[in-house]
């Protein structure tokens, strides 16, 4: 089964000038590569396959839903005619294909928003930025003409649009990671000496643990791959706590291997996998028909709407009205510049 991503840029809606009177949405989209995107209906039939799809998906966990009633009903049969998870298994089974149908259009529907997103960008990406570079010139001129604080601070902030601040990340690579600043890069920053690491020295007893362990649990004793893993896994946390010197931790590390491994759990029963198993497929629905919904409310989702039989149009029209907001922002400039 294919797990589908839900990711895709996000375009605000752009002017006028959309089919049947609509108004055409503007507006920046992430960047991309090439793209090419696929038959002018294959958008509009993959949104319908989905919806399809997700009718089949209730009709399976109703039929599943059904089916658990029953094997419940046939647990009291002294001599039930079939075993009582045998419907189970059957209604779980075609939950399942349906499921596949559904992902399948779904990831079908996300593919074509992805591949029009891109070329989106690809065409139109160069206008937008010459009209937010134009914005910031224009917002400049009228801040160096007025010498107005409200009038620099606009400008400010266009040209931060056109030129963003780098992330912190950028900012602190090799500084910090998930956890926040490096102990280093913070006495750095504060003007605080750094302290250079501790030497640690295990006592002889600690010593002595680690050899026993060591003897014991090495992996190369294991006959099987998962008591290879079991032991693999136990001696990183024993030479852990040896470098760390902690002769506590390996003296509960020894009482722990003493111990042998934990007993397995019984597993559940045949009934109780085929329960959970629905579950995950409802829930897994649950999650596409999101996946599906976000997808169709997306600014490019929106703009596949407007022109589903020939969305290559809508991007020439949007063009269109690009090209004349760059013309009317030049010809602005150059009366402020003039």
């Amino acid at each position: 089964m294919m797990t589908p991503e839900a990711e895709q840029s996000q375009a605000e809606p752009a002017g006028e000038g959309a089919p049947n009177g609509a108004e055409v949405p503007v507006g920046g989209v992430e960047q991309g590569g090439e793209a090419r995107v696929t038959a002018a209906e294959t958008a509009e039939t993959a949104a319908e396959s989905a919806e399809e799809a997700a009718a089949v998906a209730d009709e399976a966990v109703a039929a599943a839903d059904e089916a658990v009633a029953a094997a419940e009903d046939a647990v009291a049969v002294e001599e039930p005619a079939e075993r009582p998870e045998a419907r189970l298994e059957r209604a779980v089974r075609a939950a399942e294909q349906a499921l596949i149908e559904y992902e399948i259009a779904v990831e079908t529907f996300r593919v074509e928003v992805d591949n029009f997103s891109r070329l989106h960008h690809q065409k139109l990406g160069p206008m937008y930025t010459r009209l937010d570079e134009l914005d910031a010139r224009i917002a400049e001129a009228v801040a160096a003409r007025t010498g107005d604080p409200e009038d620099i601070r606009k400008a400010d902030e266009a040209r931060a649009r056109v030129m963003p601040m780098p992330g912190v990340e950028e900012l602190f690579h090799g500084w910090m990671d998930g956890d926040g600043l490096f102990p280093e890069a913070a006495a750095m920053l504060t003007d605080q000496p750094v302290r250079p690491p501790q030497r640690v020295r295990p006592s002889d007893e600690a010593r002595k643990l680690y050899r026993e362990l060591a003897r014991k649990a090495h992996p190369d004793l294991a006959q099987e791959e998962a008591e290879r893993a079991r032991r693999e896994e136990f001696i990183t946390r024993v030479n852990a706590a040896y470098a760390r010197g902690d002769e506590a931790l390996l003296r509960e590390l020894a009482e722990e291997w003493a111990a042998g491994p934990a007993p397995k759990e019984q597993g559940p029963t045949p009934s109780e996998e085929l329960y959970a198993r629905l579950e995950w497929l409802a829930q897994r629905k649950e999650m596409l028909t999101l996946v599906a919904k976000d997808l169709e409310e997306s600014a490019i989702g929106a703009m596949l709407r407007l022109a589903p039989d020939d969305p290559d149009r809508l991007l020439d029209e949007i063009a269109e009205q690009l090209l004349a907001q760059v013309a009317a922002r030049e010809a602005e400039l150059a009366a402020l510049l003039g």
